[in-house]
């Protein structure tokens, strides 16, 4: 079976989708999620083979969505959306296939088949990947996005991973890998160290008056 993760923001886009998988049999639906950082926590969990993913949803869209995942664990990734299919062919080489809503069965299976061959490959998908411009944070029940050069530093403790910023510290689903995005290690005094992004790499240098063989 193939474990599938639904994610739309109309409640019932999922449900007619999940109803299509379910038909052929071939699917083990693990999640049907409204938004990316329900997405998010599920994919973590659940570690999907494949994400049924819409484009245009509220807040963070589709393509945002795929920067926020870890690379090491990015699924394969099918699009469905309204767009029409001549829009659509821009999109061909950044996902695995792609599906028009309403969705057509007939066209799902030729999905299957592209996504059965990929499963069998078994290499790691390499979509283009968006910049990480915004980080989801969660506040009480909605959601905060906050540019990454308002970031003072990333905590990790046993509630989770938190953005800390001058207005304060908030919780994101994203890891430490995605944030960090490849990562330094600056060696403090006393023996502590902290980790650096790379994205910030080398203007810590030039603030420090480091070499580039210096950090």
């Amino acid at each position: 079976m193939i474990r599938a993760l639904i994610i739309d923001d109309e409640y019932l886009a999922r449900e007619e989708l999940a109803q299509l998988l379910a038909r052929t049999k071939r699917f083990q639906l693990v999640g049907c999620c409204g938004n990316a950082l329900e997405a998010i926590k599920t994919i973590q969990r659940e570690d999907p083979d494949v994400l049924f993913l819409d484009i245009e949803m509220p807040v963070v869209d589709g393509f945002e969505l795929l920067g926020m995942i870890d690379q090491e664990r990015m699924p394969q990734v099918v699009f469905v959306t309204a767009y029409d299919q001549h829009a659509l062919r821009a999109f061909e080489e950044k996902t695995l296939d792609y599906l028009v809503k309403p969705v057509d069965p007939e066209r799902l299976q030729k999905t299957l088949a592209k996504l059965d061959k990929a499963l069998s490959r078994g290499t790691q998908p390499n979509y283009p990947i968006p910049p990480l411009n915004r980080i989801p944070c969660q506040i009480a029940n909605r959601v905060k996005l906050i540019p990454p050069e308002e970031i003072l530093c990333v905590e990790s403790n046993l509630s989770g991973i938190h953005i800390v910023t001058a207005n304060g510290s908030f919780f994101t689903e994203l890891t430490l890998r995605i944030l960090a995005n490849g990562q330094g290690e600056l060696r403090l005094r006393g023996g502590h160290s902290v980790p650096v992004s790379r994205r910030y790499m080398k203007a810590l240098k030039g603030h420090l008056g480091l070499t580039p063989t210096e950090l």
